[in-house]
This record gives C-alpha cells, sequence and structure tokens, in this order.
C-alpha cells in the first residue's frame, strides 16, 4: 500500500516558497488534518512549523520526517495569570499551612495542567456526591466549576505568551479550532500576516462547551465571532457546518476544504495487521472503531452491539477520557474476547491499519448541533481505504456515505440496528464486497481524496498572500 505525500501536480504558476505556521492547541501527534497541510506544503518547498502544546515525554523540538518543525511549549492555566510564580508560590505555601495544621503528610500541588478534551475544555468530572457530605462539598464544586470555566482563556493566553517566544516570522498563519485562533491572530499581528481560521467544528455546540451555560458560554461564543471576523479566511469542512458558521458569524460562507485521506494504492492481500497483533483467528471479523475515546461517539453502543455480531470481534484503536473505564467494560466476563483496546497510530500509519479492518463503524449519537452535522475523518480514512462503513443516519455524514456508497446507515441510539447492518455486510457475497471496495476506492480516487482538498486551499493560501503556493 502507498500514500501520495503532497497535492498532484496541475496547471499552476510556479511555487514562491513561502513561510506557513499551524497553530494548535494539541500535542500534534495525532491531528491528521495538520499532519497532510503540513505534509503537502513541505512537499511544494514552503518552510512549515507547527505550533503545538508539549507535554511529558514529547520532544521541545521535532523535526518531521514529512519535511516540517513542530514546536512545542509548556500550557497551562496558572501560566495564564498576571504573576503565576506568586501563584505557584502562594499554593505550596497554603498546602504547607495545611499539612501544618491537620498533621498530615505535605503534598505538593500538581501544577501540569489539567487533561482537556479536544475542545480545549477540562472533560466532565465524577458525578458529585451525595448525602450528608454533598452540602458541604459545595463550595468545593462552586469553585472547580469557576476554575474550569477561567482555565479556557488563561490556557489560550499561556500558549500565546509561550508561542511568542518560539514562533519563527511567517507570511500566514493557520489557526487550528478555537483555541488555536487567537494565538494564530496575535502572532500575525507581529508579523503582519495573513491568518486562516481552519473551524474544524462548530465548537459551542460540541462536547463540553454544548454543556456550558451562563455568561461563560456568551463570553466564548462573542470571542470567536471576532476571531472568524478578524482572520482574513474563514476555513471548514462542510456545507452545513459552513452554513451554521456564516449566518452566525455575519462573515463571508467559509471556504470547505473536506478532511479526506491522501489517494492511497491498497495492495492485495490487504493488510491484516489486527490479526497479527492480537493473535486473532484468520476467519475472524474486525469491527473497527478508531479515534477518540470520548462521550457520544457511539462507542457504548458499539459495544452493546458486538456480541450479537458472530464471528467478529470490535478493535477500539485511539485515545481519550473514556479509556479506563472502556478497559473495564472491554473486561467484563460477557465481552471476553470481543472488545479490543490497541493505542492510537501516528497520521502516516493510519490507512494502513483502517485497511485491516472489515468494517469501519462510527455511530456519531445525535446528541449536540455539532455531532448531527459533523463529516468525521474516520469517515474518509474509511473511504481512502476501501473499507466499508456503518454510519450514523445523520444530516452531516449520511450524504457522503451515499455519495460514495461507502456502507451502511443506522439509528445510532440502537445496538440492534447497528449489529443488523454488521451483519449484513459481513454477509455480502464476497465478489459483491469486493465490487463494494471497488467502488469505494473508485470515490476516493476521483472526488474524497486530499489531493483535491489541497488544491482548494492552495489555491486561497495564494489568494491571500498574492504568491502562488
Amino acid at each position: 500500500m502507498t500514500t501520495a505525500g503532497a497535492s498532484e501536480s496541475t496547471e499552476r504558476p510556479p511555487v514562491v516558497p513561502q513561510r506557513a505556521v499551524l497553530v494548535l492547541p494539541t500535542t500534534a501527534e495525532f491531528d491528521s488534518r495538520t499532519y497532510r497541510i503540513a505534509s503537502s506544503l513541505a512537499s511544494r518547498g514552503h518552510q512549515v512549523t507547527v505550533l503545538a502544546r508539549l507535554r511529558p515525554g514529547l520532544p521541545i523540538h521535532e523535526a518531521h520526517p514529512a519535511g516540517y518543525e513542530i514546536r512545542r511549549v509548556p500550557v497551562s492555566a496558572i501560566d495564564g495569570l498576571p504573576f503565576p510564580r506568586l501563584v505557584r508560590a502562594a499554593r505550596v505555601a497554603i498546602r504547607r499551612l495545611y499539612a501544618w495544621r491537620t498533621g498530615t503528610p505535605y503534598r505538593p500541588p500538581a501544577f501540569a495542567a489539567p487533561e482537556r478534551s479536544s475542545d480545549g475544555v477540562a472533560p466532565p468530572q465524577r458525578a458529585a456526591p451525595t448525602g450528608p457530605s454533598a452540602a458541604a462539598s459545595w463550595p468545593r464544586r462552586l469553585a472547580a466549576g469557576l476554575v474550569r470555566r477561567l482555565a479556557i482563556p488563561l490556557t489560550i493566553r499561556s500558549q500565546s505568551r509561550a508561542s511568542r517566544g518560539v514562533a519563527p516570522k511567517a507570511d500566514l498563519y493557520h489557526g487550528m479550532a478555537y483555541m488555536g485562533i487567537p494565538i494564530a491572530l496575535s502572532l500575525a499581528k507581529r508579523d503582519r500576516a495573513r491568518v486562516v481560521y481552519d473551524a474544524r467544528d462548530i465548537y459551542l455546540d460540541a462536547a463540553n462547551l454544548a454543556k456550558m451555560r451562563g455568561p461563560m458560554r456568551t463570553l466564548i461564543a462573542r470571542a470567536e465571532r471576532h476571531w472568524a471576523r478578524t482572520a482574513d479566511r474563514v476555513v471548514t469542512v462542510n456545507e452545513p457546518y459552513a452554513d451554521v458558521m456564516a449566518r452566525r458569524w455575519s462573515v463571508s460562507r467559509p471556504l470547505i476544504v473536506m478532511n479526506c485521506s491522501y489517494r492511497t494504492v491498497i495492495a492485495e492481500p490487504r493488510p491484516r495487521r489486527f490479526h497479527g497483533v492480537l493473535g486473532l483467528a484468520p476467519d475472524t471479523k474486525v469491527v473497527l472503531y478508531q479515534g477518540g475515546f470520548s462521550p457520544d461517539r457511539g462507542i457504548e453502543q458499539l459495544i452493546a452491539a458486538i456480541p450479537d455480531v458472530p464471528g467478529a470481534v470490535l478493535v477500539l484503536l485511539g485515545y481519550g477520557s473514556l479509556e479506563p473505564e472502556l478497559a473495564t467494560r472491554a473486561a467484563e466476563p460477557s465481552l471476553a474476547g470481543l472488545v479490543h483496546i490497541l493505542p492510537a497510530v501516528p497520521p502516516t500509519e493510519l490507512v494502513a491499519w483502517v485497511a485491516s479492518a472489515d468494517i469501519v463503524a462510527m455511530p456519531i449519537q445525535p446528541t449536540t448541533l455539532n455531532h448531527r452535522l459533523t463529516t468525521p475523518n474516520k469517515l474518509f480514512e474509511a473511504i481512502a481505504a476501501g473499507v466499508p462503513v456503518v454510519a450514523s443516519d445523520l444530516p452531516g455524514m449520511a450524504p457522503t456515505v451515499r455519495a460514495a456508497d461507502a456502507g451502511l446507515l443506522v439509528d445510532p441510539t440502537n445496538p440492534a440496528n447497528i449489529a443488523q447492518a454488521c451483519r449484513n455486510l459481513l454477509a455480502e457475497p464476497p465478489a459483491e464486497a469486493a465490487a463494494r471496495r471497488q467502488r469505494i476506492l473508485l470515490a476516493a480516487h476521483e472526488t474524497f481524496n486530499w489531493e483535491r482538498q489541497m488544491e482548494v486551499l492552495l489555491e486561497e493560501y495564494g489568494r491571500l498572500t498574492g504568491k502562488p503556493w
């Protein structure tokens, strides 16, 4: 199996080497879209830097094999405060005083940034206590909720401060997500450069922000609208998102750059990586979920469905806040040998792993506007690999599944419906299954591929900077 490493050549003016900086509110380890943009630009001779967040175990500077550089900075809410050293000292003093007054061992405070979801908001906490202790704990819960909300602007401020010291000058800044765009705008103001806001989700209606209420939600909405209107161009991933953003922010309709994968040649016989790693019997079928282990992605429904798919196992390939809970569930006797959890793989290897599955399942739950309109990366990665999907029958992804004849649409809330779709795909005669795979690959090579999407983005970059990319 081979994968293209850059946009295909077309009749374009000669490329003028330029400098691009992509700003991420994550570590950049598993961000496929950033990898595709950065690698495509680097292959055309541009100087590309990815500004990301540091976490223990990752290098501060990394030369990516695709030809671009990753620079990571430490980020925490405390570092976003006016006097972070004094805050740290005060926390230590309070801890020491508490230990002295109570006669308990001193426990140093943890200053690392809390774990966060992709939208930058702390993941949901455990259920609040009940009973006699609940009344006593309400001030602490109130304070914790306030801290979580204040952590959003403080974390942005922290990353912005740290990035200014390491960011090279650029001709164009590409800000990823609502926690990346303010940093990109700040750096672009310094360099008098152009800015693209890559709004890959409807963030105010996604994940934990969708549950937020009150003044902080209003402030975030106003801030994102301001950032979108300040940017030189807003980019998003599908038509429904573009409609919502244009209406909410009163901006020109965002440019559509779909989250497609590179055109890929799938070798025959197809790889069977999961069978090798997990020691599966040759005739075992693999239903794959790959991506973030987060609430409302349909993982729980898949686990409930897999016992009703004879001869198949469910493989969860990824990472996220639900991993401990999923591991506990997979260990239940009723699911013995049916659910396997594997760590996420780099974007350069992902399609090869996806191609090793028999079905890619994505029963995303219709819990938010963002989920109802989403066209997730995993859909296009499955199409690139020629693997049929079982996907939610929702307004975002259903048109793409139909256009590519990529698989079956289901009620994502119904495990029985999900299991039936998996059984139907796995029961297809070999010739019919092979024909379906070929139709999916044809759709990938003709329509749903990164080469076509990158041409759209390159043209917009050229319009913004006045020089061809």
